[in-house]
């Protein structure tokens, strides 16, 4: 007995002993190919297996495996991925990861002929992309559209700074005439084309890389990329498995938290990964708190090596309060210092305080789930079938007041007197209004017969919601055939379906006991009891045909079927590609107010439209380091919904035309291991453009203008420099400058907030600039790391030549003076960054980051809303009144009548991750 457990010790000794010997040492350095720097934050592990570990500052990494061969796999976002064959313990070395041939390639698991990125080098497209990692650093409490604002020609701003309300121009085109794509599947809404960034709120927590492409774009869809495309690739179920929790402060009781965790490509060919964060708070404009959530789920399968299913979920119910409304820069200093002319640009008209608490008109409400389900089918080597289906439900809108007319009655912090308007509608006396409610019967019901007191579109203040609601679906299939070595071939089809949900309810009647409602011609003069909450729903699919409606009940439908195809040529000296697309668009309108159930009009026939594109291009590689890519494009774009149906009735335009745009540009590019330089040409041409614009006049408040045959000629240069003269040490720098000009005159109608008929005629706007972006914008910036684990970065950027946007009514004879410009600016951010391995293995990591934004707290307008000079009479009836010059009304030299937004302040970030 002795001796057999004393040779089973030896056994068990000598197994252990081989288990310890068995194990692989891996270590190495990941450098950036391009600089030949190092690469922190790249993901190295053995092939089939958990075992890695993720480079730090330094670009090192260690682990050990219990393989003794196999393949060590390198990857980062944005860099081609490297695969190196191992035999026992070993020091890879240097392991170079190079991004200019297959740009973003590794983060592109799935959906690769539908997600359409564009490589440096190859693609003849100007491109600039923005990382994952750079995103989780700088964002902070920033707007998703401001990750941009360093790249050549693009112009974004908070608006009126509500959470989610930024916007953004790419070459002086808004972002309802640029693509934005999701995973390659379009997201502008089918109806007007709007990109509403609050709904996507949580977009940057799942987001492995953005790419915005100006111009042309490399889509292979149907799309109106007329200034540009913004490309989001999100995370996948198939990342690394681990995960990480984060906490972010800021100023104004900011705070987010989040937690994601992936498990990986397990062994039975499943993935997960998940993701929830949550954000709460106050903007920088006083009386615009916030709540948001963000949910992200991801599943995959792979079935064999034919077969990869992936299945997303993600959504981001949020509400925030808002500032719509453009004060005059009167107005801004009034509530600031008038007599040193320092405005508070924190001022907000449209909030107050009811019953103690933070109320505003206007709150926004908002959630958009959406789902998709992504097939990759390898028929062979030389065929791959790619299918994405996806659907969203959009539910939700935004409040504003509707009723007697409040904008007269301020306190004196200017704050909306609530408790007042209470009182008012409750028939007692109104210190804000300085009147009551007088008690009246019958048809004019301002009280019914029990006493209560009732409040009606002309009687009372109400709070309403205007609901924006939305049912889409949609697919896109590609087939990708590579015909020989150099020559691929793609084609494809796209098809959606939409229908919008557009009326508004009660949201709150602010003490009346009921509304009275005249405006449905089906069912007039309806007395209305219910009040719906101005919070998103978590229900994606909630119904909301039943609820009470008041003013206005119309849907709108669109269709969409389109059909593309691409033929590319490529080999390591000449890329080239055409392209080409046809999409035919049908819209119909339901409207249950306006029109009788018996009338036609009810419900319109759909009005069918065909539109299209055609696009070339093609790179060539002089040698190593430079290259030429020039590319050309021609668009018809199909109008949006309220061009083909204006006036908010059913009848179609009798001019209804396609916009059409060309498109031409040229870049060069330069690369070496130290320094990189990307040059771009442009020049755009748009045609028979439709636009809506808000009446700036006070007297028509919520009226507006239709302008049609607009012109305009967007044309420019953009010039992009990264360099790495050290290791230690990164430099990017950005210029661009444009002339964006509109071309030939346009023509009106003028129309009330009640859609009547105001007038008509011309509005004179040749050789007029067009306005709401900047024109010549600038950037300088560099990052240094200080010690292992611990860097600094700065950026200062320059806006000039930025207009005001049109203002209608000041184009209405050949003599006007043009778009506003406004001064200036420049604006310095700066952030440090420390990250520390952890773990027994160091396979873990403790970041901290912190930025500060507008480190000079610069006072700046960032657009605005109308175009009133310095010279102007300050009373045109009067003109001994003199000018805002002569009455010394000017701020920073403009006129201070002009209603404007100024941009935030100096504001701040901390965020604090641990990765595992």
């Amino acid at each position: 007995m002795r001796v057999f457990k004393k040779l089973m010790m030896l056994g068990l000794f000598l197994l252990a002993t081989q288990t310890i010997f068995s194990q692989s040492k891996i270590t190495g350095t990941v450098i950036d190919g391009d600089f030949n720097g190092p690469l922190p934050g790249a993901n190295v592990f053995v092939k089939g297996t958990k075992d890695g570990a993720t480079t730090g500052f330094d670009g090192k990494f260690e682990f050990t495996t219990t393989m003794t061969s196999g393949e060590i796999v390198v990857s980062y976002l944005g860099f081609e991925t490297v695969v190196i064959p191992f035999s026992g313990s070993s020091n890879l070395g240097n392991v170079s990861l190079k991004s200019n041939e297959n740009q973003l390639e590794s983060v592109v698991l799935i959906g690769k002929g539908v997600i359409d990125v564009a490589k440096d080098r190859k693609t003849p497209v100007a491109v600039s992309t923005i990382k994952a990692t750079e995103i989780q650093e700088k964002l902070g409490n920033q707007e998703f559209p401001e990750m941009l604002v360093n790249t050549p020609s693009v112009y974004a701003t908070k608006s009126g700074g509500g959470f989610g309300d930024s916007r953004i121009n790419i070459r002086g085109f808004d972002q309802r005439n640029i693509a934005v794509m999701i995973n390659g599947v379009p997201v502008n809404d089918m109806e007007n084309g709007a990109v509403y960034w609050s709904n996507w709120a949580g977009l940057s927590d799942v987001t492995s890389a953005m790419q915005v492409q100006r111009g042309l774009g490399s889509s292979k869809l149907a799309i109106s990329s007329v200034g540009g495309t913004i490309n989001v690739i999100t995370r996948t179920s198939e990342m690394k498995q681990g995960g990480v929790v984060s906490v972010g402060v800021a100023n104004d009781d900011y705070l987010k938290t989040q937690a994601s965790y992936s498990t990986g490509k397990m062994e039975n060919g499943f993935s997960t990964s998940i993701l929830l964060s949550r954000t709460q708070g106050n903007m920088f404009a006083d009386g615009t708190k916030f709540e948001g959530h963000n949910y992200f789920i991801a599943f995959g399968y792979e079935l064999n090596e034919k077969h990869n299913f992936q299945f997303t979920f993600t959504g981001a119910p949020q509400w925030h309060n808002q500032r719509s409304f453009a004060n005059t820069i009167a107005t801004y200093l009034q509530y600031g210092d008038p007599v040193n002319k320092i405005p508070n640009t924190r001022y907000n008209s449209d909030w107050g305080y009811l019953n103690g608490r933070e109320y505003s008109w206007v709150r926004n409400f908002y959630h958009k789930p959406v789902a998709s389900l992504n097939w990759d089918f390898t028929i062979n080597d030389k065929m791959k079938l790619t299918t994405v289906l996806y659907g969203s439900w959009g539910r939700g809108g935004g409040t504003g007041n509707i009723g007697k007319s409040p904008f007269s009655y301020k306190t004196v912090d200017g704050l909306v007197p609530f408790d007042d308007f209470v009182a008012f509608n409750r028939g007692q006396y109104n210190p804000a209004t300085g009147q009551s409610v007088t008690p009246i019967t019958g048809a004019q019901v301002s009280q019914n017969a029990n006493g209560d007191y009732q409040t009606s579109r002309s009687v009372g203040f109400t709070r309403r919601a205007s609901i924006n609601s939305h049912d889409w679906y949609g697919g896109v299939i590609n087939l990708n055939t590579k015909l020989t070595d150099e020559l691929t071939l793609d084609f494809g089809i796209d098809a959606r379906t939409y229908k919008g949900y557009h009326f508004r309810n009660i949201n709150d009647r602010l003490g009346a006991d009921v509304y009275l409602d005249n405006r449905d011609i089906n069912n007039p003069d309806r007395l209305l009891y219910e009040t719906y909450e101005a919070t998103p729903s978590w229900n994606p699919i909630t119904n909301i045909k039943n609820q009470e409606k008041i003013e206005y009940n119309n849907n709108g439908y669109v269709r969409w079927y389109g059909a593309f195809t691409q033929l590319e040529y490529a080999t390591d000296k000449l890329s080239a590609f055409i392209q080409g697309a046809v999409s035919q668009q049908g819209f119909s309108r339901e409207d249950t107010f306006i029109y009788l159930e018996s009338d036609p009009l009810y419900k319109t026939d759909f009005e069918n439209i065909l539109g299209g594109n055609i696009k070339g291009g093609a790179n060539y590689n002089i040698d190593e380091k430079n290259n030429v890519f020039a590319n050309a494009g021609y668009y018809s774009k199909q109008p949006f919904f309220n061009a083909v149906y204006r006036n908010n009735q059913s009848v179609v335009a009798d001019d209804l035309t396609n916009e059409k745009i060309l498109g031409i540009e040229a870049g060069y590019g330069f690369n070496s291991p130290y320094f990189n330089a990307k040059l771009n040409l442009y020049y755009t041409s748009w045609k028979d453009r439709y636009q809506r614009s808000s009446d700036s006049d006070s007297s028509n408040r919520g009226g507006y203008y239709d302008i049609n045959k607009l012109n305009e000629t967007h044309s420019g240069v953009e010039l992009e420099l990264n360099a790495k003269p050290i290791n230690k040490l990164n430099i990017n720098a950005m210029f661009s400058y444009g002339m964006w000009d509109y071309n030939g005159n346009a023509e009106f109608n003028r129309f009330d907030q009640n859609n009547t008929l105001l007038g008509n005629g011309d509005i004179y706007l040749d050789k007029v600039k067009v306005g709401d972006a900047a024109q010549m914008t600038a950037s300088f910036g560099a990052g240094y790391e200080v010690l292992k684990g611990l860097k600094v970065d700065a950026n200062y950027r320059f806006v000039d030549k930025l207009y005001a946007s049109i203002d209608p009514a000041r184009f209405l004879t050949e003599d006007n003076k043009g778009t506003l410009e406004l001064p200036n600016y420049g604006l310095m951010d700066a952030g440090i960054s420390y990250k520390m391995l952890v773990g027994k293995d160091k396979d873990k990591s403790v970041s901290l980051r912190f930025n500060m934004n507008n480190v000079l707290n610069e006072i700046y307008i960032a657009e605005s809303r109308t175009n009133i000079f310095a010279d102007d009479l300050v009373n045109s009836s009067n003109p001994a009144a003199g000018t805002y010059a002569s009455n010394n009304r000017l701020y920073n030299g403009v006129a201070d009548a002009n209603q404007v937004f100024f941009g935030f302040g100096r504001t701040w970030n901390f965020t604090l991750r641990y990765q595992f």
